[in-house]
């Protein structure tokens, strides 16, 4: 793993083009190696647009196998890059006002493939402290690079799923915005299952409870690969959430999310398993 995140960040010297292109064909080697981590793209596309053609479903598949490549080859200038160069490949917009100010604020940021820099983009351009949850890593190296990545700007906090949500809360009212990404399977014993593409999906609803008890609003934040970089979209706040119906505001957070979905498919994060768990014992489509 070291001399793998060695070349990573060696890689990070070249050109984006030329840096993209190796991506592309790396994408292309791993959408042909990796056969179960395809079937689920595959799957996944399947269940989410059922009126794509088989062909189109492979386009798309091979596609998401690129943009993640590309993706990852790209954390090496997102971490260990000149800021000058972070500051000119991330491309903040829309309605950063939205994240001025000491207002409490949960973001709602999807997995698209380039989740890391929008974190990146926002702990560098703006002044607040931003905090996040997170993972624990299986490699201790990786984990080690991570972590020190996404605290490379400003004064971000991460806090581990293991610490509970007591300190994340005391951030958040104090006017931290907290970067969450809830749209992912995390098992079904904190979630509740709602519709994602008219597909029942276990569902973490996260989103309602932090806003509702860090008395938040809500803004999405939306990743989009570009040529020359990322374009890292501000949305505005959401006017009508929370309610006082977790379960809808949960299923409201995944009809928002699938019309973001639609402009750029093939970057979102499509290798996880959305659907592992199932509503009634049903098998797993995988």
């Amino acid at each position: 793993m070291r001399v793998t995140l060695g070349v990573v960040r060696g890689l990070a010297l070249l050109p984006l083009p030329m840096l993209r292109a190796l991506g592309a064909a790396l994408g292309w080697v791993l959408y042909g190696l990796v056969a179960s981590r395809r079937r689920v793209v595959v799957t996944n596309l399947r269940l989410c647009f059922p009126l794509w053609s088989e062909r189109e479903v492979k386009a798309h598949a091979l596609q998401v196998f690129v943009h993640f490549a590309q993706s990852w080859l790209d954390r090496g200038w997102l971490w260990h890059g000149s800021p000058g160069r972070t500051l000119r490949r991330l491309r903040l917009c829309g309605a950063v006002q939205e994240l001025q100010g000491d207002a409490p604020t949960v973001i709602f940021a999807p997995h698209f493939m380039g989740l890391d820099a929008g974190w990146t983009a926002l702990t560098q351009q703006l002044p607040r402290r931003f905090t996040t949850i997170y993972t624990d890593q299986a490699n201790a190296v990786s984990d080690a690079w991570i972590l020190r990545g996404r605290k490379r700007f400003g004064r971000a906090r991460l806090f581990g799923r293991i610490e509970g949500v007591k300190s994340i809360l005391e951030g958040l009212r104090k006017g931290d915005p907290l970067y969450l990404l809830p749209d992912m399977n995390f098992g079904p014993e904190e979630s509740v299952f709602v519709p994602f593409y008219g597909v029942p999906a276990a569902t973490v609803p996260s989103l309602s409870r932090f806003a509702r008890l860090g008395r938040a609003k809500v803004v999405p934040v939306l990743c989009r690969m570009t040529p020359t970089g990322y374009d890292v979209e501000v949305l505005p706040a959401w006017i009508d959430f929370p309610s006082a119906d977790m379960l809808a505001d949960t299923a409201l957070m995944n009809a928002r999310l699938q019309s973001y979905i639609d402009t750029m498919p093939a970057q979102y994060y499509w290798v996880h398993k959305r659907f592992k768990d199932r509503p009634g014992g049903e098998r797993p489509p995988y």
